[in-house]
């Protein structure tokens, strides 16, 4: 009688880097098949680290979508690059994104602090090249070849985060670089953040998306009530932090208008989201200089 030989089945934590506004975060809502984590065209959109679990019969691979690598300009970028690096350092592979849409002119300081990000770990890594849909293949070859010569990689994976093109050979590449070992988490799940965290991420991305200037970056949220009610709907309180009173007053906007509208996007993601109908209420607080006070970002999860 033949024996059944028994099927390899590889999991592990995949981290996924880069400078802002590569598509990280698209790259994970399309791996995981849903929305979870805040899109804009903004850089820096992304401060926490968002875990996407993706399942099939031959893997498990845990996906840790990370904030973009900048240079800090304040207390909160330091603590957003400390948790890059923490996440690298946990990692059994490492992503690297870049933007097949940027010039090889352009400034090129963030990407070079994400790849020298990489020389700290030992984790095999994976060189990605996003965004290939929106080049005609002269100006993409070109761009292919600038990155194998700027960091040295023998191959590049040539993906779009936003069509899922290429990204089944990427996905086969990651998965061979993971250990042997059985799946963490049950097939079923996403992610392991509460869902009173993307509710916040939520909000969050209506304001990168309704704003302008520095009103995205000054403030964050804070779910300060989130009840679920059998046969009715959910009661969720929000806090939108600012720094100064004129940014409140532009994120209220003229009789209210302007908030009303980030409560009426958000509410719409939100109950897509959870499934079930909610009641939003926001409410604007000053808190000056949150970003360079610890109690603050430790109260706002940052920490």
């Amino acid at each position: 009688m033949e024996e059944v030989q028994k099927k390899i089945f590889h999991c592990g934590y995949v981290a996924i880097i880069g400078a802002p506004n590569v598509g990280k975060s698209t790259l994970i809502n399309q791996l995981v098949g849903r929305k979870i984590a805040a899109v804009t065209r903004k850089p820096q959109t992304t401060r926490h680290k968002i875990l996407g679990i993706m399942t099939s019969d031959e893997f498990q691979i845990i996906f840790v979508d990370t904030p973009g690598v900048m240079k800090p300009a304040y207390l909160l970028h330091e603590v957003m690059m400390k948790q890059t690096i923490s996440v690298i350092g946990d990692a059994d592979a490492i992503i690297f994104m870049l933007d097949a849409s940027m010039d090889e002119r352009s400034d090129k300081v963030q990407q070079t602090l994400a790849y020298n990000l990489l020389k700290k770990t030992g984790a095999p890594v994976i060189p990605v090249l996003n965004k290939i849909d929106l080049l005609d293949p002269t100006i993409l070859d070109r761009r292919i070849r600038h990155a194998k010569e700027m960091y040295g990689f023998e191959e590049i994976f040539l993906i779009s985060a936003l069509t899922n093109t290429g990204i089944p050979a990427m996905l086969s590449a990651v998965s061979s670089k993971l250990p042997e070992h059985p799946a963490f988490y049950p097939a079923e799940v996403i992610s392991e953040q509460p869902e009173k965290f993307f509710v916040a991420e939520i909000i969050r991305e209506k304001i990168f998306e309704q704003y302008e200037e520095e009103i995205p970056y000054s403030s964050s949220i804070d779910i300060v009530e989130f009840k679920e009610q059998d046969g009715r709907k959910d009661v969720i309180h929000a806090e939108i932090y600012v720094e100064k009173e004129q940014q409140k007053g532009i994120i209220i906007g003229k009789k209210g208008l302007a908030l009303k509208k980030v409560g009426e996007e958000a509410r719409k993601d939100i109950e897509l989201f959870l499934g079930r109908p909610v009641y939003l209420q926001l409410y604007v607080k000053v808190r000056e200089k949150w970003r360079e006070q610890h109690k603050w970002l430790k109260r706002l999860g940052y920490e």
